[in-house]
C-alpha cells in the first residue's frame, strides 16, 4: 500500500461522514460541527500501554482506587486485573448471565463513594424468572450491585431488571452512570422491537433513573402518568450504548447506535423523547424506509448524528490536567472502524472531530480513571489499553 492510499483508507470514513451531513438537510445548521482537527494534542505526543491482555469479550472496565482493574466478559465473567497480570481466576458470585447474540455481563461502574461503601454496579442481561413478565426462554437488562472481598463479590442485590423479558437477542444497551447527586442511571436498548421505544408501559428503548438502592425517586418525570414505569427517565432511544455525565453542569451526555446511518449523540434530559422510531436519521438494513421523517414536534434532535454509522460504544469527557487541550471534550469509541474520535465541544456543541488511533481495535468501553489517564476496551483483541501523555 503505497503512501497516499494509506493515509486516504485513514480518513475515509470521516471525509465520507462530512461529505453525507454536508449534504443532509440541516445537520450543520444546528450543530456548527466540522471535520478540523484540532492540533493542540497530536497523536504522536500519546502513548498506548496494554494494561490487560488475555480477556475474551471484554465489555467495561473500572479503575479500582488500589491501580487494579475490574474487567466484565460478555460471557458471564468478572476478571480481576493486579499489576498488569490477568488473574487466572475469575471473580465469584456473578448471577446467572443470558449470554446470547448481543446480551451478556455488560457494564460496571463504582458508586461514588466507593472508598467509603465499596459498592459494585454491574448490568447484565437477567433470564425470564418465574412470576416475571414477558416471553419464555427471554432476558432483559439487570442491574445489581455487590460489594468485593478478596475474589468474591458479597452482599449481592439486584436493584432492578427491565420490563417486559424478550426472546430477541440484540439491544440491551447496558450503560451505568451516576449524577452529581448520587442517583444512578441505566439506559436501556429496545430489544429490537421499534415500536417499544415510544411506549411508556414498557422499559425497553429508555434511559431510567433510581436511588442508589433501587428504589424509584418520587420526582422522576411519569411517576404519575397513567400505565407508565415510574423508573423512566427519558423514552425514544434505540441502543444506547455510551452515557457519561458533563462535568460542568452535570447533564447526561448519551450516545446510541443507529440503524444503518443515524447514530446519535444527544443531551439527555428528564422526561425527552428522542424519537426512535418516528424520527431518525438512518434507514433500516435491507434499505428501506424507517421513517420519512428526520424531525417531529415535541421530540428532541440530536446535538450530533453520524452517517454512516460508526457504532459508537464508549464515551468519556476529559477532565484530567493531563490532557489539558482537550478538557471538557468527548473520548468516543468506534465498534465498527475500530477508532476513537475526539470531539471539541462548545457548550452543548461539537464544534471540530478528529479521528485518533485510527484501526486501535473495536472500542467497547472509553473510560477517564481517577489517574487521570483515558482506558480503553478492546473487543477483539481481549485487551484493556491505557492512553496517556509521553512526557
Amino acid at each position: 500500500m503505497n503512501g497516499k492510499t494509506s493515509i486516504l483508507k485513514k480518513y475515509l470514513p470521516v471525509a465520507l461522514g462530512g461529505l453525507l451531513m454536508t449534504a443532509s438537510v440541516g445537520l450543520m445548521s444546528y450543530n456548527n460541527a466540522t471535520d478540523s482537527p484540532k492540533k493542540s494534542i497530536a497523536e504522536s505526543d500519546l502513548k498506548v500501554d496494554t494494561v490487560a491482555t488475555g480477556l475474551t469479550m471484554p465489555w467495561a472496565s473500572a479503575l479500582l482506587p488500589n491501580g487494579d482493574l475490574l474487567v466484565t466478559e460478555r460471557g458471564g465473567k468478572l476478571r480481576l486485573v493486579s499489576k498488569g497480570q490477568l488473574d487466572a481466576t475469575p471473580i465469584s458470585g456473578i448471577p446467572e448471565v443470558w449470554y446470547k447474540g448481543q446480551g451478556g455481563l455488560l457494564d460496571i461502574a463504582l458508586h461514588p463513594d466507593y472508598k467509603t461503601n465499596g459498592w459494585i454496579y454491574i448490568s447484565y442481561s437477567s433470564p425470564k424468572k418465574d412470576g416475571e413478565e414477558g416471553d419464555d426462554g427471554g432476558a432483559n437488562t439487570a442491574l445489581m450491585r455487590a460489594k468485593l472481598k478478596g475474589k468474591e463479590l458479597t452482599d449481592i442485590q439486584q436493584l432492578f431488571k427491565a420490563i417486559p423479558n424478550v426472546k430477541g437477542n440484540v439491544h440491551f444497551g447496558g450503560r451505568i452512570v451516576f449524577d452529581k447527586k448520587g442517583y444512578v442511571f441505566l439506559s436501556l436498548g429496545e430489544r429490537g422491537q421499534k415500536e417499544n421505544s415510544q411506549n411508556l408501559g414498557k422499559d425497553q428503548g429508555k434511559v431510567v433513573r433510581l436511588f442508589e438502592d433501587g428504589k424509584i425517586p418520587t420526582d422522576n418525570p411519569f411517576v404519575k402518568t397513567a400505565g407508565a414505569r415510574p423508573e423512566i427517565w427519558t423514552y425514544g432511544h434505540r441502543n444506547p450504548q455510551g452515557m457519561v455525565i458533563h462535568p460542568t453542569t452535570g447533564v447526561i451526555w448519551e450516545h446510541e447506535h443507529g440503524p444503518q446511518g443515524g447514530d446519535e449523540l444527544n443531551i439527555v434530559e428528564k422526561g425527552k423523547n428522542y424519537g426512535w422510531p418516528l424520527i431518525t436519521y438512518g434507514i433500516d438494513y435491507d434499505n428501506s424506509i424507517i421513517s420519512k421523517d428526520t424531525a417531529k414536534a415535541g421530540m428532541e434532535q440530536p446535538v450530533i448524528f453520524w452517517r454512516p454509522s460508526i457504532a459508537p460504544c464508549g464515551m468519556t469527557f476529559v477532565t484530567s490536567d493531563k490532557f489539558k487541550d482537550w478538557k471538557g471534550d468527548l473520548i468516543v469509541g468506534s465498534l465498527k472502524f475500530m477508532q476513537l474520535h475526539h470531539l471539541t465541544i462548545k457548550g452543548n456543541k461539537v464544534t471540530k472531530r478528529e479521528v485518533i488511533f485510527d484501526k486501535i481495535g473495536r472500542v467497547r468501553d472509553v473510560r477517564q480513571g481517577w489517574d487521570g489517564n483515558i482506558y480503553v476496551v478492546l473487543e477483539n483483541s481481549g485487551k484493556v489499553v491505557r492512553i496517556s501523555p509521553k512526557s
